[in-house]
């Protein structure tokens, strides 16, 4: 390529890449898929390493610096960047309307609502439509030069858009850190055992404030540009609203909520439309601000000390808070998960006066390092449940002892066990823990397990909730009568049900193992327990070194096991369901028997002609798989009967091994073998 073909590919690249940016920073709307921009992206940089005398500033390529900086330097603004009065309440936006018609000797005002977020604000300055410098708010009158690391920043244009911008711009904006960016990002943290970040705004100020650019860089910050301070050879729109129409154009991203609205009364319906969509937004923001919009009444209004007249910021109910931890207290959950939970001097956070908060479990607690006395930050957004974000180190009591987990549940006594990660821990008592009665009871009642029909959720809560059922024992008592005493359940549906527990006491031990609902034993697990110790005595009785020698059995399946069986209160009912007349064929024989595919996770889909979709079902659970709804590339095998659809080709796609019904008959009998 010549240097001339050269030099038009490059700025032909670059006019690509600012043109796609501007449709996905700031429109929203891609015009092409990440793949073909970092093509382009690669394809750009490759050019400029070649030519570097073809470099400019406003390069794409151009955005992060190499060098860590010593320090930030000082910025003076041109326009000082003022503070905004706040109001609380109804009353005090209608307060601030009457003041401004006053002033102004109008009946009527519009004004420009738009989001108040939760972030750093800088003022982004531009020459000749080209990026110069970014400073922090700082104090108002002075801030840090961040020009560097507002490079990094993609949403934020190199260069203007168009021709028309003055000669001089100075933007205002707003950094922020999207949530799903700040999840991230503390995900990261944690796995580097680096300090966490408090919220998304301590984490976008922290990010922007790096002294490594490539660090900045490599964070999810975004901007939404509010307004103007200083301008030369040039004019902006005579409003508000016209003037963030005018920076979307130059390339700038505004805040796509922002409205133009008639009075107080707009306002309001703006402040309670936004409050009512704010967990959706996928930003923090904690209030409106409410300016109005035309250019030549700001001026006529004026400014405070510190504050502009024209404008107005209307908080949102405060979301964190200080408050003190009373005691830690533990709640068991339905299906028995054990949640630490501050019990908190009640505090009004979120629009609620708050008592309780989530400590989530105990690593969380030991992250936190809380304890009882501690003054704490706690968090409340909308309809989430309250949870405690940090420590206030610095006002804890001298005598403050570190938080011991109970190892016994609080509601029936069995002992806590962890999961597999040890960062959520159970009640072991499932049978018998009135916090998890109704659960272990639907479980037990479920089609798969001992499929007894009739009995559901809504019987179930009654039979709870009155104390005529207390364990799964308890349902092989019932009677006609009893069940004729509850709600909207007739004679014969009460008899049906009868029927239909009398019934259940006939099954297999794979079924009545996968009942018992003990953690991390599924159906396929239960068949080859069954499979492999023949007898529910001889399962009991396991140890840890014997349990693991079950195919799809390890270590924290054993130990599941173990403490399940160790239980006193669960030893009992599983006494009383075998007096009660539970009985199922003796497992013989199928403890040596090959079982083709065990641990194997297969999917089935399409119709079978030979057999039904449960028997399907129920045959690989016996030859050891793990039956799945959907393919991915985790799924070993699936298994298409007719018209298969997009499962099958998925399969395809993926490479995944496709049996049709008739290999799947020969592999029930043993006729072929997989790998």
């Amino acid at each position: 390529m010549t240097g001339t073909k050269v030099q038009a590919r490059v700025k032909d690249l670059r006019v690509l890449l600012e043109r796609y940016a501007y449709y996905y920073y700031v429109l929203a709307t891609p015009e092409v898929p990440d793949a073909q921009y970092d093509r382009l992206f690669l394809e750009l940089q490759s050019l400029e390493e070649k030519h570097p005398d073809l470099i400019t500033k406003d390069s794409p390529t151009q955005r992060v610096g190499s060098a860590p900086l010593a320090g930030f330097s000082e910025v003076r603004h041109v326009v000082p960047m003022l503070s905004l009065a706040n109001a609380f309440g109804d009353g005090e936006v209608l307060e601030f309307d009457r003041r401004c018609r006053q002033l102004l000797e109008t009946s009527r005002i519009q004004y420009v609502a738009e989001p108040k977020l939760d972030g750093l604000a800088v003022s982004l300055t531009y020459e000749d439509g080209q990026l110069v410098r970014a400073a922090t708010r700082g104090d108002g009158v002075r801030g840090e030069d961040v020009t560097q690391n507002i490079r990094g920043i993609r949403s934020i244009p190199l260069r203007l858009r168009g021709n028309d911008w003055p000669g001089l711009l100075e933007v205002r904006g707003e950094v922020y850190m999207p949530l799903e960016g700040f999840l991230r990002l503390n995900h990261e943290q944690r796995a580097m055992d680096q300090k966490l970040y408090v919220n998304p705004r301590n984490a976008a100020a922290g990010s922007l404030r790096q002294l490594d650019p490539r660090i900045s860089a490599s964070r999810p910050l975004e901007i939404f540009c509010y307004g103007i301070g200083a301008i030369e050879a040039g004019q902006v729109p005579e409003t508000h609203i016209e003037t963030l129409k005018a920076l979307t154009i130059w390339g700038l991203r505004t805040n796509p909520e922002a409205a133009l609205v008639d009075g107080p009364e707009g306002c309001l319906d703006s402040y309670r439309r936004i409050l009512e969509r704010r967990e959706a937004l996928g930003y923090d923001i904690d209030g409106l601000v409410y300016k109005v919009n035309n250019y030549s009444d700001q001026q006529r209004l004026g400014t405070l000390s510190r504050s502009p007249r024209w404008a107005l910021a209307h908080k949102f109910p405060a979301q964190e808070e200080l408050t003190r931890v009373l005691r830690i207290d533990v709640q068991v959950g339905r299906t028995g998960a054990i949640t630490p939970v501050a019990r908190l001097e009640p505090v009004f956070v979120g629009g609620a006066t708050v008592s309780n908060a989530t400590l989530h479990n105990r690593d969380e607690i030991e992250r936190l390092d809380v304890r009882v006395g501690d003054t704490v930050v706690i968090r409340r957004a909308g309809d989430v449940i309250p949870e405690v974000v940090s420590v206030v180190s610095e006002q804890r009591p001298a005598k403050a002892s570190r938080y011991r987990f109970p190892t016994q549940c609080p509601v029936c006594d069995s002992e806590i066990i962890s999961d597999d990660q040890g960062a959520i821990l159970r009640c072991s008592g499932g049978l018998f823990c009135a916090a998890q009665v109704k659960e272990s009871i639907k479980h037990f009642a479920s089609r798969r397990a001992m499929d007894i029909e009739g009995l559901g959720s809504k019987i179930v809560d009654q039979l709870v909730d009155v104390g005529i059922v207390k364990n799964v024992a308890d349902l092989f008592d019932l009677d006609t009568k009893t069940l004729e005493e509850l709600d909207r359940l007739g004679r014969k549906s009460a008899e049906n049900l009868v029927a239909s527990i009398r019934s259940s006491r006939r099954t297999t031990l794979p079924r009545f193992l996968f009942a018992l609902g003990i953690a991390q034993v599924g159906e396929a697990t239960a068949q080859a327990l069954a499979a492999h110790f023949e007898s529910l005595d001889s399962l009991i009785v396991a140890d840890q070194e014997v349990l693991e020698q079950v195919i799809d059995v390890g270590p924290v399946v054993a130990g599941s096991l173990i403490h399940f069986f160790a239980q006193y209160h669960n030893q009992e009912v599983i006494s009383r369901l075998q007096g009660a007349g539970i009985t199922w064929p003796q497992e013989t024989g199928k403890g040596t028997g090959k079982v083709p595919l065990a641990g194997k996770v297969v999917v089935l889909t399409g119709s079978m002609t030979g057999m039904t979709r449960d028997e399907a079902r129920k045959a690989l659970i016996q030859l050891g798989a793990k039956v799945t709804s959907s393919v991915s590339k985790n799924t070993d095998m699936v298994i298409a009967g007719n018209e298969p659809g997009g499962k099958f080709a998925k399969a395809k796609d993926l490479g995944v091994p496709v049996l049709f019904e008739s290999e799947f008959q020969q592999l029930i009998h043993g006729g072929v073998e997989n790998g």
